[in-house]
């Protein structure tokens, strides 16, 4: 889901042209700020185990919608199996601010109790036997009290104030118009939506449209679909829409249709935005698998709520922004087939939605890649503390908290991709997708792990506890100077938070003169730590990760004129034989040679005129061992010191 931002600002990217670089993250903040005053408030989250005694299999959804009046009526039936023995009574999520007319097994009425904390406990004439398919029929009507993103919304739209009616369940917000199974634990196996209103609407809803069926002044509208669906996802939207399809043609060869419903006003604009998912969708196509709902469809609904929400093959969305249906269509992936199965890991949608729409830049907009890097580091470390992991999963605000399950999701994703190399990487995600205990399931953030480290053969345990469970980021502090053609390099670091004493990471540095450029990459594993480089030419600028794949801020780059090394050290014995160094240097000038004794002290100067090397005769020094400086402007520079 791509959270709440204000319209005008959707308005101002839809104006912008593609080649004018976006402001990624000023949706994220504003959507923050939004959700913040209109959710100041806790939901009590799925904790209950409604359901843990039963598999749903299948819903039959009958309802009634007349988008003129905040209401529904109709009902569900909803068949399952009991997987624990003793089972003569099943519980569904359900608003106690509903009516339930009545409750209905094999034909006949049963009792039933509509609990606190919206329970809808129904008793069963008698008791079914474990593994035993069987149904229940509820039959209900109402005005629906919505909460977290609205659940279920009557609006208008167009200059004729045309009355729409549209749902967002996620997180809580199934329950508050239908009875479900709302736990992340059981999906349904297949739904039949039947929605019947004025003849003059239209409804967009999951899976594929099966018929219209006129009946006087009402039209039913039959979707359907054969795929596991999370009951957040179930969604209906109800207005005049005009309808159009575009079409993808997938890596399999097949032609994906992607049907969108919009508002008569805006059909015009929108026919000519739409198309730019077509690539999107060839793009996730071939980063990870097929597009899992390809039997069906993808689709795009337009609705009130401002942003978008990534319901199970039709994308509800306030505007055709690119940025925006490149997210949703990611959830299709990451969301809809492999749903978190908690909303203490929600990283798990949110997370890969933002990253694979960055992924988006990076290969349709190279231009805006780097910018999204910049965009994103300096939102998350705009605070010093905060997990990935969701720590309140009953505040709706800090399951979506869009610096941290967004975009830090998305950067520990980006830096699990540097970690393991693209091709481990993508192949580690394919897996994930694969699993046959995930695709069209649940999973948690430890599925994710054993996965990357499945094909990688690297254990992950530090990476996920710096970067998913604890808080923070690094702030790097490099010490550097030339040796010869070595580098002696020295890496320190401090935390942000204290829930993470030190980052260990694989880091980048480049090093530079006016001819050459080279990259090297070291394993950061203990404070000031210390590298000597072999690079073939003496660099005269160091950049700490210059294509940002780590997350951090506020480092500082030093050069310095360190202590020498073993090479550069004369053992001068015995004396007053003579004895005598080479010091190779390069510089276009002449310099000054400096020997001190051990303490730094100085105790013998040349000045060398040559710009390549000098013999420095030592034969009036004591026995000892003595180190050599050039100086060149009062710079201490190191250079290599070969013993003759």
């Amino acid at each position: 889901m791509k959270k709440t931002f204000l319209i005008f600002f959707f308005l101002q990217l839809f104006l912008s042209a593609q080649s004018q670089i976006p402001d990624f993250i000023g949706e994220i903040k504003q959507t923050a700020a939004w959700e913040k005053k209109a959710n100041a408030w806790k939901l009590q989250g799925d904790t209950r185990g409604i359901g843990s005694d039963y598999d749903l299999k299948y819903h039959r959804c009958e309802w009634n919608i007349n988008p003129n009046v905040y209401y529904i009526s109709g009902n569900v039936t909803s068949y399952f199996i009991p997987v624990s023995p003793g089972f003569i009574e099943i519980d569904f999520d359900f608003s106690t601010i509903m009516s339930v007319d009545s409750v209905t097994y094999h034909g006949a009425q049963v009792s039933f109790m509509q609990q606190a904390g919206d329970v809808l406990a129904i008793s069963l004439p008698n008791e079914i036997p474990q593994g035993t398919l069987d149904s229940v029929s509820v039959f209900y009507q109402g005005a629906p009290v919505g909460s977290g993103f609205g659940s279920f919304v009557k609006s208008t739209h167009g200059v004729d104030s045309i009355p729409v009616i549209w749902t967002l369940s996620e997180p809580f917000g199934a329950r508050d118009w239908w009875p479900c199974k709302q736990t992340l634990d059981d999906k349904i196996d297949s739904i039949d939506i039947f929605v019947t209103c004025p003849s003059e609407y239209r409804d967009g809803s999951n899976g594929l449209l099966i018929s219209e069926i006129q009946n006087g002044n009402t039209r039913t509208y039959h979707w359907k679909s054969h795929y596991p669906i999370a009951a957040y996802l179930v969604a209906i939207a109800v207005t005049n829409y005009s309808q159009y399809s575009n079409y993808a043609i997938l890596s399999g060869g097949d032609s994906l249709q992607v049907l969108n419903y919009v508002y008569p006003e805006d059909s015009a604009t929108a026919a000519g935005l739409t198309p730019q998912i077509v690539p999107v969708i060839g793009l996730y196509d071939s980063l990870t698998i097929d597009y899992p709902f390809f039997k069906e469809k993808y689709g795009h609904c337009e609705f009130g709520w401002g942003g978008g929400m990534e319901h199970q093959t039709m994308t509800y969305c306030v505007i055709f922004d690119t940025w925006l249906i490149a997210h949703e269509c990611a959830h299709q992936w990451f969301g809809d087939k492999v749903t978190c199965g908690s909303w203490q890991d929600i990283w798990l949608n949110e997370g890969f939605a933002t990253y694979f729409e960055a992924l988006t830049e990076q290969d349709l907009y190279p231009w805006n890649w780097q910018n999204w890097k910049i965009n994103n580091r300096d939102y998350i470390v705009s605070a010093p503390d905060g997990s990935v992991m969701c720590t309140d999963t009953n505040d709706v605000n800090r399951i979506f908290d869009g610096r941290l399950s967004y975009s830090k999701g998305a950067y520990v994703l980006h830096m699990l991709r540097w970690q393991l190399g693209d091709s481990l990487f993508f192949k580690g995600l394919r897996q994930y997708l694969l699993d046959p205990n995930l695709a069209y399931g649940y999973a948690k953030t430890p599925d994710l792990k054993q996965h990357l480290e499945a094909v990688s053969g690297q254990d992950l345990t530090t990476f996920f506890s710096q970067w998913y469970y604890n808080q923070g980021y690094p702030t790097y502090s490099l010490s550097w100077y030339p040796a010869g053609y070595n580098v002696n390099l020295t890496i320190s670091q401090t935390q942000s938070d204290p829930s993470v004493s030190f980052f260990e990471m694989p880091v980048p540095v480049e090093f530079k003169d006016a001819y050459h450029d080279t990259t090297v990459v070291v394993f950061n594993s203990f404070p000031g730590q210390q590298f000597n480089i072999s690079l073939g030419f003496i660099p005269d600028q160091v950049i700490f990760d210059p294509e940002l794949w780590v997350l951090h801020a506020d480092d500082v780059v030093t050069e310095v004129g360190g202590p020498l090394q073993e090479d550069e050290m004369i053992s001068v014995f015995p004396n007053p034989t003579t004895d005598a160094v080479q010091i190779v240097y390069h510089f276009n000038s002449s310099s000054t040679i400096m020997i001190t004794d051990a303490s730094g002290r100085v105790v013998k100067t040349f000045l060398s005129n040559l710009k390549q090397s000098t013999v420095a005769d030592l034969g009036d020094l004591s026995a000892g061992v003595y180190y050599v400086k050039l100086m060149k402007e009062n710079i201490p520079v190191v250079k290599k010191v070969v013993k003759l």
